[in-house]
């Protein structure tokens, strides 16, 4: 049997359409694991956690104890740890997303929970000129 051509035409037009829908829908499920994900994967930042750490206590001991029941385990604790402060501060330095900051300040020995910042101090000759110099502070 041979179609003719009017024949073809509307045969194709039913499976472009149905290529279209098809397309389509592939499309919205490979997007639907991102819109899943999003909420979940908050944002980190840097935060500078003041802790009252027992004198007896080895500092990155006390502060991994302190942030692992905020994490969910040590190894996550020791990833998001930047700096340990020993000497003229006691705390820690971390990436943590706002909830991690709120649970954070619940815990025990914790006395602040403050975002990380750096300032930039100018020398001689004021800032946006060559002369002088720049110095830029910041905990991480």
């Amino acid at each position: 049997m041979k179609k003719t051509s009017s024949q073809l035409r509307q045969l194709s037009n039913p499976l472009l359409f149905l290529l279209f829908l098809t397309a389509a829908a592939a499309a919205a499920m490979a997007a639907e694991p991102e819109k899943e994900a999003a909420p979940a994967a908050q944002e980190t930042a840097v935060h500078i956690v003041y802790v009252d750490r027992p004198e007896d206590a080895d500092p990155e001991e006390f502060h991994l104890r302190t942030l692992t029941p905020v994490l969910g385990s040590e190894q996550k604790a020791r990833d998001a740890v930047l700096y340990h402060y020993k000497t003229a501060a006691s705390g820690f330095s971390a990436k943590l997303t706002p909830q991690q900051v709120e649970d954070l300040k619940e815990q025990p020995g914790v006395l602040q929970v403050v975002p990380s910042q750096t300032y930039q101090l100018h020398g001689p000759g004021g800032s946006g000129t060559r002369q002088g110099t720049t110095r830029t502070l910041g905990l991480m």
